[in-house]
Parts: structure tokens; sequence; C-alpha cells
């Protein structure tokens, strides 16, 4: 009989099925670092969005086999080390294809629209005592015409790519930092940031993806481009994005991810208080389609490993 443990079942908004073989399992709605190893030490099968599993703990974990992610993302778990221990780890590729891409256009109207500035403009009683029928002072663009980057070319950046075509975006999309050889396809990443006027980043976190997105190049971005980041927060260096924001070298950013989560006090970005900045708490992957997917992917994901044919496995 499998003991199957989910860490985090507060994060989704969705319960999740119980799988289809012999099992005990136990639902914590959030689990602190220090829980982690008195309620994994009898489990075979663990389940978690975001909780960070390190060799540190799954060393104390003689039990453990199979992980199973609740996410895409699986840069909360030392695979290296699953690997050394044999433990296999699944994810839950593409259960977001549309709700992602949604935010990211949502994120991309709201600040090219200059939404924030004009709800606030009736919130504060600006239209109400306007002498003329509008306000419309702030500066307004449409997206038609204008240049779409991506950076990575998953199913989360094709799904953008197909909304933004739609609204009559040209699109970029970048090949990988610091390659010598650009394949065919995909332009130079330095390129894409200098030509874009939007620049949608939808790649894993890693060692050579981290801060990704620093000072350098936020200078090679036009003064009026936009940054939208919904994949993880570590590949923008926040302070840099804050400064360039705050200093006028950007036209805009949509961040649905931060570095911690939740964030700290004194996370740079949420210091600022400009019309131009949209940071919202990790909700691009959330709408109740995706999470009913999600859901159900991985409680596959647990009744194949259980018979002997994993699938979606990272490692």
């Amino acid at each position: 009989m499998e003991i199957i443990r989910f860490l985090d079942s507060g994060t989704l908004t969705v319960r999740l099925r119980r799988p289809k073989v012999a099992h005990e399992w136990v639902d914590f709605d959030r689990t602190d670092p220090s829980d982690i190893c008195e309620r994994l030490e009898p489990a075979t099968i663990a389940v978690t969005n975001k909780i960070k599993l390190q060799e540190r703990d799954l060393a104390q974990t003689p039990q453990l086999k199979f992980i199973a992610i609740t996410a895409t993302g699986y840069d909360n778990i030392d695979l290296a080390y699953c690997r050394k221990r044999g433990i296999q780890v699944s994810n839950v590729p593409g259960y977001a294809r549309q709700s992602v891409p949604e935010h990211v256009m949502m994120l991309m109207l709201a600040l090219r629209r200059n939404l924030p500035a004009y709800e606030k403009a009736v919130k504060n009683g600006r239209w109400q005592h306007s002498p003329q029928p509008t306000v419309n002072d702030i500066p307004v663009e449409d997206l038609r015409g204008s240049t779409l980057g991506l950076i990575g070319y998953g199913d989360l950046a094709k799904g953008v790519e197909t909304l933004a075509r739609a609204f009559g975006m040209k699109i970029l999309v970048a090949d990988h930092k610091g390659v010598s050889v650009v394949r065919p396809g995909r332009v130079a990443f330095d390129q894409v940031l200098c030509q874009a006027d939007v620049i949608s980043i939808h790649t894993p976190l890693n060692d050579q993806t981290r801060n990704m997105i620093g000072t350098p190049e936020l200078a090679l971005m036009k003064p009026t481009a936009l940054l939208i980041n919904t994949a993880r927060g570590g590949l923008v260096e926040e302070k840099a994005l804050a400064d360039a924001l705050r200093a006028g070298r950007l036209g805009g950013a949509g961040i649905d991810v931060l570095s911690a989560e939740p964030p700290k006090e004194s996370n740079p970005l949420l210091d600022l208080h400009l019309p131009n900045l949209i940071v919202t708490p990790h909700i691009a992957w959330t709408s109740r389609q995706a999470q009913e997917k999600l859901a159900e992917e991985v409680i596959l994901n647990i009744e194949a490993f259980v018979n002997g044919n994993p699938r979606n496995l990272v490692s």
C-alpha cells in the first residue's frame, strides 16, 4: 500500500480525486520547512506544489520513492539527489495552455492601455470633476503592429504567440542567451531585446537562466518596451528592474512571480507604486479549468508510477 502525503494542498482550490491504487492519503494545507521530515518519514509518495524538497530533508525519508509535482516547474526539487537516490519525479506539463497566455495578454493590454492609471482617475474623482466628458491625458497604445519577443518557446509561449498574432502583433522568438550560432527560425537573444516592444518570459529557472534579465539586458530594451514575467521570479534581477522603472528607462512591467514567494516586505518591486508596474500574486496558472486539468494529471501520474509505467518524468 502506498503512503501518500500532500504537503501543500492549500495551494490548489480544487480537490484531487483519490488514485485507483491501494493507498493511505493525508492532506496538509501547508507545511513549514521544520515539519517536512516528520510528515514525509512514512511516505512512499510525496505530492507538492511549491515546498522545497532538498537533500537535507529527502535523506531522512527512506521510504520515499516518488514525488508528484502539482505544477510544471520543478526548481524546488533537488533533482540531483533524487537521481542519486532513485526517487522518481513527475511534473504536469501543458495544463495551463490557456490560463497563462490569457494572463500574459491581460498584463500586456492593461499596461499598453494604462488601465491602472485610468482606474485611479475614476477612483480619485478626476473624471467626475473633469471639464471634458473624458479623461484622456495618459497615453494609450494599441498592440496591433507592435513586436512581441518570446524568451522560451514551449507550450505556454506558443499559446501566447497564438493570442498575440490574433491581436496583429509580430513575433520574434529568442534563441538561448549567449549562443554563437542562432538556430533557424530564432533571433539572437540580444537582438530580440533590442527590437521587441514587449518581452514575455517563458523559461524554466535553473543555473543557466537565473538572473537572465539584469541591468545590461534591460539597457538593451526600448525605453517604451514592456517586460512580462509569468515564469519564475529568479529569472529577472528585481532590483535592476525596479531601478529601470523608477528611472523611466522602461515602459512598464507585468510581473506574476517573484524571487521569494510569499515575498519579503523588502522586495524592491513591492516598494514601487508606479502606474506602469503590475504585480500579481503568482496566479497566471490558477484558472478553474487549468487547476481541474492539473489535478487529474497529477493523479494519472501517481497511478502510472504505481502501475509501473511512469509518465511525465523529470528525474
